[in-house]
């Protein structure tokens, strides 16, 4: 009997002894809470908070942790009526509930009752998250016990504050701030009433209780929340019923993507940023979802009108918009493709940060190294140049003669024309001064560091022969508009917490000067003079707005891409349009393509808005000049404008180009002493160039040249228009020499005859008429080529020896 005393105790404490073994073990410790916490997601607006997109954890889903105080008393009242009315009394367990789970178990029942508390339900989901699924004795007991002891050492609303930021609520959504803005697209701090009833409601069911699949079961749930909360008082019978019958709005776009590529470059940044892992973030950007808006639909509209254009196909179903504000770099839209989701476009691209071939629109840049102060003999706005065929050395050996783009030849022009209506032979003139090496130096100090290694570049990236980005580009536009000065590209605003906390900001980099703010200003009131460009685009085209506004159009030789790049002030949008695989449009030009996207971005943007003018800096003068040589205008020259001028290049020397003459009447030549005062005539000529000879004949232009009698003739050049004089030409290996030839061509003044062509001494052509042209293949060597004629009067005309080297 003693034994049998001993014996029970010990048993029965045995048994307690692996009770609460069977209770204990592994359980987690309340100060390892902060382990199991939901990771946050990161959430990236545009810079007026309109969501954009959520990146969610790579485990569970759209969360965000909020404080206490800013969630509203009614979502912390319906939560305690709703799902533990004792909250702040209780230890944090529900007693009753255990011995009804404990009852049920003995009685062999397989279902515990429910009844958790709030404390209760913390504990099971953030320390026994994988024992939700379990519906035992043992995980109650768990799950009280550490209910009991985080009431212990966390206060109640610390607990509440768990409970509300880590719920799950449905939609993956991870506590109120999340489940607010998926339900309902608002901060959990602005719900009201009603909204904040139905999100009680749903922890018990999400699935179930979800109002974008239920909305009927969600509202009655909404219904029985907003009763517990008039049995516990916290409202009033009058508030429960005005909030039952208050029409809900939920969310429309409770997952939205707006803006992808633009998202994309958000993300690769925040990737490079330290930031705390787990933190709640809120990225604000620099895109303005109207702006965004508004590019998009321009591009949609376009891109209809070319595909459906009286049944022409132009094979275009591309394009991309970048809008940048000036003063600040930051993107205030970028559009990287037509339809990010289109794969048979491949819309995912994004053709905004593509390397293509920007055309004409690169030829800005040009000029701007050209008019720059600080070179030798820099260039004005009126400086003449010769737009008639020219033949210019290029890679390989191999020669490049440029064309404009509708054929046509236009004599010497000033720079401002060639630059306005986009000439492609003076543009290459003005690649040949300002050096490839140092255009892609520039292109790299302006952004464009798709440019890199001049040897790899010749003269044809006059004409957009290089590579590079439709946002790197824009980027460099933005320089000119910001008078000369480079300030980068921003893409984030900032970064809060959840709760409005700055968390980081970027810091602003100081502004380089790139080009002199005279200069920027020149090119800018060069692209916006719709005078300037008539020769190229016509009068009132579609580069022209109802404002002051500088553009470029650029199409590739090849139709591959087609750009417009243009600015006010304050805003610059750049346009693509092309495809992504490369293949060629139909009837797409400058006008047609790209440029309808941009006006109507651009008025969009700027509608109701103040016009805003290009302000000319200081040291700049306005000079009347003579067209064709950009000299001070004499008595002689019928052809004159007004052009602006850096101070320091302002003209000072009379034109020389217009000559006077006197003719003979009766013989139409060149007057002498014999001649009789009575048929005396003056005539005034021009003194053109050799290379502008043949175009200005074709004009009805009378020329200095057309007039030389046997005593002046020797002042007339016989000379070579081609090849330069010091070319280097290479034999490639790839081609058949005998497919490899480079032009000869003279220039010969009236009245000379028997031309022919020498090279290396030796005669290897006779040239009977004008156009004096001889196509020679290329040999290995140094050669010297000279052209010889004669005179009127017999006597022998040599030109200047021109030499050349051909290597392999």
């Amino acid at each position: 009997m003693r034994l049998k005393k001993i014996i029970f105790p010990l048993g029965l404490l045995l048994m307690l002894g692996l009770g609460l073994a069977w209770v204990l073990t592994d359980l987690p410790a309340i100060d390892s809470l902060s382990e199991h916490l939901n990771t946050p997601s990161i959430r990236i607006t545009d810079r007026d908070g309109h969501p954009l997109y959520e990146i969610l954890p790579e485990t569970g889903g759209r969360h965000a942790v909020i404080a206490l105080a800013t969630i509203p008393e009614c979502l912390k009242q319906a939560t305690i009526a709703v799902e533990d009315e004792n909250f702040y009394s209780n230890p944090g367990v529900d007693l009753q509930g255990i011995a009804r789970a404990l009852w049920i178990n003995l009685q062999g029942g397989e279902t515990i009752a429910g009844g958790s508390t709030i404390t209760q339900q913390v504990a099971r989901s953030l320390l026994l998250p994988d024992e939700i699924a379990e519906r035992s004795l043992r995980r109650k007991l768990r799950e009280s016990i550490l209910a009991w002891q985080m009431a212990r050492q966390l206060s109640k609303d610390e607990i509440l504050a768990l409970y509300l930021n880590q719920t799950f609520y449905g939609g993956f959504a991870y506590g109120v701030e999340a489940a607010a803005q998926t339900y309902f697209g608002k901060p959990a701090a602005d719900l009201l009433l009603p909204e904040c009833a139905l999100l009680a409601g749903l922890p018990q069911a999400p699935s179930y209780y979800n109002p974008f699949s239920n909305p009927e079961a969600a509202l009655e749930r909404q219904k029985i929340v907003l009763g517990l909360m008039e049995e516990n008082g916290f409202i009033s019978a009058a508030e429960r019923q005005q909030a039952g019958q208050t029409p809900l709005s939920y969310n429309p776009a409770p997952f939205p993507i707006r803006a992808p590529h633009f998202v994309w470059m958000v993300k690769a940044e925040l990737d490079r940023l330290e930031l705390t892992p787990g933190a709640s973030l809120i990225i604000r950007t620099s895109l303005s979802l109207n702006a965004q808006n508004i590019a998009e639909n321009a591009i949609a509209r376009q891109i209809a009108k070319l595909q459906g254009n009286n049944g022409l196909d132009h094979n275009v179903n591309n394009a991309a918009v970048v809008v940048l504000e000036v003063k600040t770099g930051e993107i205030l839209a970028l559009a990287g493709s037509a339809n990010y989701f289109d794969t048979a476009i491949a819309g995912a691209v994004n053709m905004a940060a593509a390397p293509r071939q920007p055309g004409s629109a690169f030829k800005p840049f040009l000029y701007a190294e050209a008019f720059n102060p600080q070179t030798a003999n820099p260039w004005t706005a009126a400086t003449p140049l010769l737009d008639v065929e020219t033949v210019f050395p290029a890679s390989q050996g191999q020669v490049y003669i440029p064309k404009n783009y509708n054929g046509k030849e236009n004599g010497p022009v000033p720079a401002r024309v060639a630059l306005a209506s986009s000439l492609n032979i003076p543009a290459v003139l003005t690649l040949q001064k300002v050096g490839v090496n140092e255009m892609t130096q520039l292109a790299n100090r302006i952004g464009i560091n798709l440019l890199t290694d001049p040897e790899d570049y010749d003269l044809s990236l006059a004409l957009g022969g290089g590579q590079m980005s439709l946002l790197e580009l824009t980027s460099a536009y933005a320089v000119l508009a910001n008078r000369g000065f480079a300030n980068g590209r921003t893409t984030i605003l900032d970064i809060r917490d959840a709760d409005g906390r700055l968390l980081y900001q970027p810091t602003r980099p100081g502004q380089i000067q790139i080009f002199d703010p005279r200069v920027a200003w020149l090119i800018s009131d060069i692209l916006s003079d719709d005078n300037a460009r008539q020769l190229g685009f016509g009068e009132n085209s579609t580069l022209k707005i109802e404002r002051p506004a500088a553009v470029k159009t650029g199409t590739t030789t090849n139709f591959h891409d087609n750009w417009t790049i243009g600015y006010t002030p304050s805003i610059v949008v750049g346009v693509w349009v092309g495809n992504s695989d490369y293949q060629a449009m139909r009837d797409v030009n400058g006008l047609t393509g790209a440029a309808p996207i941009w006006q109507e971005i651009l008025r969009g943007l700027l509608r109701g808005q103040p016009k805003e003018a290009f302000i000319r800096p200081p040291g700049l003068e306005e000079q009347q000049v003579c067209t064709y040589s950009g000299l001070l205008p004499t008595r002689l020259c019928n052809k004159t404008h007004r052009e602006w001028f850096l101070t320091e290049t302002v003209p000072s020397q009379p034109d020389t180009l217009y000559r006077q003459i006197w003719l003979d009447v009766t013989t139409e030549t060149l007057a002498t002493n014999a001649t009789a005062p009575a048929n005396l005539s003056p005539l005034t000529v021009l003194n053109l160039p050799p290379q502008a000879q043949r175009w200005a004949h074709a004009q009805g232009l009378r020329l200095l040249s057309d007039f030389a009698n046997p005593a002046e003739v020797e002042a007339v050049p016989l000379a070579f228009i081609s090849p330069q004089p010091g070319a280097v030409y290479r034999i490639s290996e790839k081609l058949a020499v005998s497919a490899q030839q480079i032009p000869l061509e003279i220039v010969a003044a009236a009245g000379v005859t028997n031309i022919s062509l020498w090279l290396d001494g030796a005669q290897i052509s006779s040239l009977a008429e004008p156009p004096y042209l001889h196509w020679w293949t290329l040999a290995e060597g140094t050669h010297h080529f000279q052209a010889r004629g004669l005179l009127a009067d017999g006597r022998a005309l040599e030109s200047a020896m021109l030499e050349i080297t051909v290597s392999r």
